[in-house]
């Protein structure tokens, strides 16, 4: 398998002979803060990085690039750092409406048959196949206080492949412990900026979390992603490497934007 780090938790995964792009957000640069969402219902700790327009960097490739050879979109959850939305209520607008998407749940996939696109699956938590890929919705916790929304967790499997666990927006919980502990994935993707709002507290990793994953798979690798490109971020690459140097956490990879790591 190979995971390319594109923005933020934006990622192409080569999987069992498919190519997925994971929560495209391709946007340019600097296009909205917090203060720009209209009726303002977020909050950062920090009020002056309310005003800091995302995402902080340009696509570290040419868009073209990046969506060249994709077998499927698949997006954890429609939230504007994970894929591109419109004020119209449409997302995904520079996407290929004609290649399938794999969404969380019925209320993602009517935005998207909305948005244009054309096959649209909502994944199970039975499992389902594509290609010769399984890929198993598992659960997920985004935020440590009140939960901004839904989202989930994919864990592939194949016999062609390591077994990897994508957790995508999910704080440490019971449930990740579980899955952890009933796949034994691999190589397993953490979103780990510690982003967190007034409202809803922590949404998704920290470097204590990373850690807690680490001593629970400690065979595993793994892959550090949606980092230095949102304003409610509390880490940054930089500082979540000293954090993770303090809890003697070492076995990990932290792309750079535009960086492969073939597993």
């Amino acid at each position: 398998m190979k995971l390319t780090q594109i923005r933020n938790a934006t990622n192409r995964l080569e999987y069992a002979d498919k190519t997925f792009l994971i929560d495209p957000w391709l946007m340019p640069k600097h296009q909205f803060s917090f203060v720009d969402v209209p009726g303002k219902p977020y909050h950062v700790p920090d009020e002056m990085k309310e005003h800091l327009p995302m995402p902080f960097y340009d696509l570290p490739m040419p868009m073209e690039e990046i969506l060249a050879g994709i077998d499927y979109y698949l997006v954890t959850h429609i939230h504007p750092d994970h894929i591109d939305m419109s004020m119209d209520g449409t997302v995904g607008a520079p996407l290929d409406k004609n290649v399938p998407v794999i969404c969380q749940n019925e209320a993602d996939a009517t935005v998207f048959k909305k948005s244009g696109f054309h096959d649209v699956t909502v994944l199970s938590d039975a499992g389902m196949l594509f290609g010769q890929a399984k890929l198993t919705k598992v659960p997920a916790l985004h935020g440590t206080v009140n939960p901004c929304g839904d989202a989930m967790g994919i864990m592939f499997e194949s016999e062609m492949e390591k077994n990897f666990y994508l957790a995508g927006d999910t704080i440490w919980y019971s449930a990740v412990a579980d899955s952890l502990k009933r796949w034994k994935p691999e190589v397993v993707a953490l979103n780990c900026c510690a982003a967190e709002t007034v409202e809803n507290g922590r949404l998704i990793m920290d470097a204590e979390d990373v850690h807690c994953v680490a001593k629970t798979v400690p065979n595993a690798r793994l892959y550090l992603t949606h980092l230095d490109n949102v304003a409610h971020a509390a880490l940054t690459r930089h500082t979540l490497k000293g954090n993770l140097a303090e809890r003697n956490v070492t076995n990990y990879d932290m792309p750079k934007d535009g960086q492969s790591i073939i597993y």
